[in-house]
């Protein structure tokens, strides 16, 4: 018998890294295919609506290059539905926000454009896009961005395909942003068809496909990635200290909190292993790691998260620099967590707002108290036209925890029936309960199961599990932030020193101790008494003063918006009623009022945030003896 087996040795210390993986693999595989639930799957509705063959075909085709070399290109998707009760101030507060200053290479603000040979007016789109049920927005993010030049090009061709793919012609604009390390571009879909229905789109082609088309123009207008742009790119996440795809596959890899990094077999796994080896380094400098042994690490809880709040970080001080407010803040910026420090109330001006979530609008604001220290306050998502503006001064606290009406009648109506709810019960337990209120009850339930707190039966019976209270709450505070933020003052600290009206430097509560505020205060003081408006020796502004500082700023104001249109102010007092229009908000000393008219009259009434939502829409108002009520009006056009 001839043995003709010829063992062949590896190098020593070999451990079969690349054998291991692929075993490894196959065994997950194996065990996620018998872990799979028994039963009929449930329907998703991943491929309904338009473009959803076009994701399969996308998905089945065979590509000419392999992933590694196509160009990179992030595009991140988010359908904003319009709020209950209509208006158009999200969108309107969107489209505002990014052709903000500072957005192009020169610091100016962004410029919307549109398909070629048309020129874009926002106002004309908002009116289009009054009555829409949602919206698209995307940010489209080629990682070589600055190589393409003008994005413009680029924009409108993707477009172009994507109107092939859903075969209907797009109401679309755009704005291009070269503010930040990597050029990128926004872009808003109105959500109509070209025929005025409602336009839906596959959640397979929002989430693959319009990804996948990015990518093919972006790399056949540069060409394939080479292998030394591969490695520069791969070398430039070793020293960012935010989160990085290096930090993704050793997040992916690592058991419990320990990290190995074993030897790479051939040129380019031996440059992937000194990448690794590198940034384990980077991470045990920011005390994110620390070593435990031959080549192995040891990463801190939570080392993810924090490399995501450091890359916020670094985005705040790029913002702040900016607007050149960037001196002696590496060392002297916090974040304000009450009950984490000695501070349960932060008061201080805003210096500005930064982008949580440029699609859904979540902000944070950085704060200076009047101490001189300087704190990101995350504010979450915010009525439009409410975020405090720079220089505003504000009043952050806790927000209390409040368990909304819906969820309690949701929560009392499960307890009895043993933790599940429908209409139906809902309905037994409440006769006197109309359609519309029991609906809004299911609306909420849609809301928190994409959000995974409940389940929904077949039957349209709801299953509510035992911590629903809290689970709801925490749902809500991740969308408003934990933190409340009221506004003291619109007016910045330097303008109200010599303001001819009241301000929040006149009222009693502004006596917060802080070298800052005192000497602004006694410079205020100092400007009351030259107008003599305040007796030489007094301390502080009276009752008296205070009603008159009032009245001289609402005269004013009033004589010169009348001037400015041509229109009667009325003063409304109590049992009057005005119809009009919210046309705008003025920041005053005494607070923000909001200007409502109708073609031969205006009245100044006070602001609330929920009005912002229906800016340029018609309402009624009434005043009480507690103040100013209104609901809106009905919209009146051509009758049939």
């Amino acid at each position: 018998m001839t043995d003709d087996f010829k063992p062949r040795l590896g190098r020593l210390g070999d451990r079969g890294r690349s054998g291991e993986q692929r075993f490894s693999k196959q065994v997950r595989r194996a065990a996620a295919r018998l872990g799979r639930k028994a039963g009929k799957a449930r329907f998703s509705g991943a491929g309904l609506g338009r473009g959803g063959a076009s994701a399969r075909a996308l998905e089945m085709r065979g590509r000419k290059l392999p992933a590694f070399r196509m160009r990179r290109v992030i595009v991140k998707t988010h359908v904003s539905r319009a709020p209950r009760g209509g208006g158009g101030g999200a969108l309107k507060a969107h489209l505002g926000y990014i052709q903000r200053d500072g957005v192009e290479r020169d610091g100016s603000g962004g410029e919307l454009y549109t398909r070629e040979g048309l020129e874009p007016k926002a106002e004309e789109f908002l009116q289009r896009c009054d009555g829409d049920r949602h919206q698209f927005r995307i940010i489209v993010s080629a990682e070589d961005g600055a190589r393409l030049g003008d994005l413009k090009e680029t924009t409108r061709a993707l477009m172009a395909q994507m109107e092939s793919d859903l075969g209907t012609r797009l109401d679309w604009l755009a704005v291009d942003h070269h503010n930040t390390g990597h050029p990128h571009t926004h872009i808003v879909i109105r959500g109509k068809d070209e025929d005025g229905r409602d336009l839906v789109i596959a959640p397979d082609y929002i989430r693959q496909g319009l990804a996948s088309r990015a990518q093919d123009i972006v790399t056949e207008r540069l060409g394939p990635r080479r292998d030394l742009e591969i490695a520069q790119a791969r070398q430039r996440e070793v020293t960012q200290d935010r989160f990085t795809g290096l930090d993704r596959g050793m997040l992916a890899e690592a058991s419990e909190m320990d990290i190995r990094v074993r030897e790479g077999r051939g040129a380019r796994g031996r440059f992937d292993e000194a990448l690794r080896r590198a940034r384990l380094r980077h991470l045990e400098g920011l005390g994110l790691a620390a070593p435990a042994g031959k080549d192995q690490w040891n990463l801190k809880p939570g080392w993810d998260a924090s490399l995501k709040a450091l890359g916020q970080r670094g985005d705040i001080l790029k913002a702040l620099a900016a607007k050149k407010k960037d001196h002696a803040l590496d060392q002297n910026l916090r974040r304000f967590e009450p009950g984490e420090q000695e501070q349960e109330v932060l008061l201080g001006s805003v210096l500005t707002s930064v982008p949580d979530d440029e699609l859904r609008d979540q902000r944070s604001l950085v704060v200076e108290d009047f101490h001189g220290t300087r704190w990101i306050v995350d504010i979450g998502l915010r009525e439009p036209g409410t975020i405090p503006p720079d220089g505003a001064v504000v009043e952050v606290r806790t927000r209390p925890s409040k368990l909304r009406e819906m969820d309690a009648s949701i929560l009392e109506i499960a307890e009895r029936s043993g933790g599940v709810y429908s209409d139906a019960l809902h309905r037994d337990v409440d006769p006197a309960s109309t359609s519309v209120w029991r609906q809004g009850h299911v609306r909420r339930l849609e809301a928190l199961r994409r959000a995974g707190i409940v389940e929904r039966g077949g039957d349209g019976v709801w299953q509510v599990p035992r911590d629903f209270a809290r689970r709801a709450a925490d749902f809500d505070a991740a969308r408003t932030g934990r933190l409340e933020v009221q506004v003291r003052s619109w007016l910045p600290l330097t303008e109200q020193v010599r303001h001819a009206g009241l301000t929040w430097l006149d009222m009693e509560d502004a006596g917060v101790p802080g070298d800052r505020l005192a000497k602004v205060r006694q410079a205020r003081l100092a400007f009351l008494q030259e107008k003599g408006w305040l007796e030489r020796g007094e301390r502080e502004a009276g009752e008296a003063l205070r009603g008159r500082l009032r009245v001289i700023e609402l005269r004013r104001t009033s004589g010169m918006l009348a001037s400015s249109t041509g229109r009667a102010a009325v003063e409304l007092v109590p049992g009057d009623r005005f119809d009009g229009r919210f046309e705008k908000a003025i920041d005053l000393g005494q607070g923000r009022i909001a200007v409502v008219g109708n073609a031969k009259e205006f009245a100044l009434v006070p602001w609330r945030p929920e009005m912002e939502r229906h800016r340029g829409r018609d309402m009624e108002f009434r005043r009480t003896a507690a103040g100013v009520s209104w609901t809106i009006g009905i919209e009146r056009g051509l009758e049939r």
